[in-house]
């Protein structure tokens, strides 16, 4: 069996919801990390990439219609270069690195782009059909996190509980304590301070060309942030799902 190596990875920076980088689509924030990748590896056959695989969970919006193949398009990636994008949810990014790996390792790949991108800052209203002609009623829903389109039965059978709410049941369920999350948060942490020591050079994130906001100067990723408390009391699941979600982030890996 082959081996698998990331070989390269880049990534914007992630974004408050609302905030800097909400003003760009999410096909083109998706294409700069893919042409940044392209500029710092010019002796790489860019033609020889078997597929670009980028994760994306929302889809609703300008992530439509196959994202990774559209931002690859958008960053000048051959055209014969394909694109598929994967949505395992939160997981979909990791997923599609996953995938890339899996297919490298059985032969059927030699060159892949893997990553993925979401704006929750742009997520879409979405409006149902109308059920009836000339019917009256009509629903809107919001795209930025959870369900949409409800199917009863489902509802019935599992729950359409969103994120935040499913981490409060399974913290409920499994009588995960507050100390113990923040445990967990903590030695995440200090894993990835402990990476970005041992990498060999530090990784910046390419520049937002196309930012129409007021911004700092430098766009780079802050090293040298620290944990900060954001309120006195944790946040209820519906709170909470307003005040984490998340704006821009675009992440690929060759």
């Amino acid at each position: 069996m082959n081996q698998a190596f990331i070989c390269d990875a880049i990534r914007t920076p992630i974004g408050r919801y609302g905030g800097a980088l909400s003003s760009v689509r999410t096909d083109d924030l998706g294409a700069i990390p893919l042409r940044a990748l392209m500029a710092r590896n010019p002796h790489v056959d860019w033609a020889a990439v078997t597929d670009v695989l980028y994760g994306c969970a929302n889809q609703a919006g300008e992530d439509n219609r196959n994202v990774a193949h559209m931002a690859s398009l958008l960053a000048g990636l051959p055209i014969d270069v394909p694109g598929a994008t994967i949505n395992r949810l939160c997981g979909s990014g990791l997923d599609a690195v996953g995938t890339a790996a899996r297919a490298i390792k059985s032969g059927e790949a030699g060159l892949m782009i893997a990553g993925g991108v979401e704006s929750m800052s742009r997520a879409p209203f979405v409006m149902p059909k109308a059920e009836s002609a000339f019917g009256r009623n009509n629903a809107v829903y919001d795209t930025t996190i959870g369900w949409r389109f409800i199917n009863k039965l489902m509802k019935e059978k599992y729950g359409v509980d969103s994120m935040p709410e499913t981490a409060e049941n399974v913290a409920t369920d499994y009588k995960i304590e507050r100390e113990a999350q923040d445990r967990m948060a903590l030695a995440s942490q200090m894993k990835a301070v402990a990476a970005q020591k041992q990498a060999t050079s530090p990784g910046k994130s390419p520049p937002c060309p196309l930012l129409r906001k007021r911004v700092m100067p430098s766009l780079w990723i802050r090293t040298n942030t620290r944990a900060r408390p954001a309120w006195s009391h944790w946040p209820s699941s519906k709170a909470w799902c307003a005040r984490t979600a998340r704006s821009p982030l675009a992440t690929p890996a060759a």
